[in-house]
């Protein structure tokens, strides 16, 4: 038979007898059997309700064996199963009672498995203990941003990025002291967009903590952020507000901030108007994150004059917006800069 891991799958009982009678197929001899019931579980599962029917402890178990299979195709579909398995909430708690992220931590470097076992960790991310259980992968993967080649595909770099910011997420301080804000600034201005707004993300959540605002404006990132935002891509422009946002809370990212003159793009971002109902409920959160990072701004003597020039504007925007939570901050905004000691 082919050598590739599209084999057909293998015949399917009825009923519940479907999953226990594939799970034997998976213990006998023979690659292409294996392959085969591999395909066949994978069909099945994606089925709705069908995922608690593979939860017992004894499938999981030859699952996890099955990860370390000499055949790179077996382990493989193994991960697409387990990626299927995980699209369930029960599916992800067995998953990490059952102990698998050590062994599929092992195949982040298996060009076969990688892509896989990035969306796979993605999904388990979901789960409130699966956030914290990815810590423990944190120097694996701090170690990987360090060495990562520029040749890696921009799609597994993407979801990396992305699995990074998940772990930075549940723990930002553990990232800092791993210096990821100097390993992840080359990122933002890789030549390719989805990684940049990647990278940006990420960014984003180690600005939270006041020790990641200072190394984000010390490691002299603000420059690739503003050149991120002057993309025509609403998630560019919102992952970078973000990261200038937070930044901007100390005082050496105010100044930056207003150095690369991100204050005209900000108020532009804020007070552009759509009528299109859909597409202001998408743009709230960038709209939210730049009246922001103007407020940051105007608590300097700079940001205020420039923004004062701008009241009429402000307020006008302000009266027409209907959604309350951005009046709010436009209203926090304009008491900012009409403010006087």
């Amino acid at each position: 038979m082919s050598r590739d891991s599209d084999a057909p799958p293998a015949p399917v009982a009825f009923g519940r007898w479907a999953v226990p009678l594939l799970a034997e197929q998976l213990r006998l001899p023979g690659r292409d059997v294996r392959l085969r019931a591999l395909a066949a579980l994978i069909d099945v599962l994606r089925q709705p309700l069908r995922g608690p029917e593979a939860l017992t402890e004894g499938f999981l178990q030859q699952l996890k064996v099955l990860l370390e299979d000499e055949d790179p195709c077996v382990r493989a579909k193994v991960c697409q199963l387990l990626h299927v398995l995980a699209a369930h909430t029960c599916g992800r708690q067995a998953l990490l009672a059952a102990s698998f992220l050590p062994p599929l931590s092992q195949l982040l470097e298996d060009p076969p498995c990688r892509r896989t076992v990035f969306l796979l960790l993605s999904r388990l991310s979901l789960h409130s203990s699966g956030r914290v259980s990815l810590l423990t992968l944190l120097p694996k993967l701090m170690k990987k941003l360090q060495e990562e080649e520029e040749e890696e595909e921009d799609e597994v770099q993407v979801l990396f990025l992305s699995l990074l910011r998940c772990c930075f997420q549940a723990d930002p301080e553990a990232a800092l002291r791993s210096d990821a804000v100097a390993l992840l600034a080359p990122k933002l201005s890789n030549g390719a967009l989805n990684i940049c707004k990647a990278a940006a993300a990420a960014m984003m959540a180690l600005s939270v903590p006041m020790g990641g605002k200072v190394e984000v404006c010390d490691q002299k990132v603000l420059p690739a952020v503003a050149a991120l935002l002057q993309e025509e891509d609403e998630e560019a422009q919102l992952n970078a507000t973000g990261v200038i946002m937070f930044a901007a809370v100390t005082t050496a990212g105010k100044l930056q901030c207003l150095h690369l003159n991100v204050l005209p793009v900000l108020l532009k971002l804020a007070c552009d108007r759509h009528e299109d109902e859909d597409m202001r409920r998408r743009r709230k959160p960038l709209v939210m994150n730049s009246v922001r990072g103007l407020t940051m701004l105007a608590e300097t003597p700079e940001g205020r004059r420039l923004l004062q020039d701008q009241l009429p504007l402000l307020r006008r925007t302000s009266e027409e917006e209907e959604d309350v939570d951005i009046q709010r901050v436009f209203e926090t905004a304009i008491q900012v800069v009409t403010f006087t000691p």
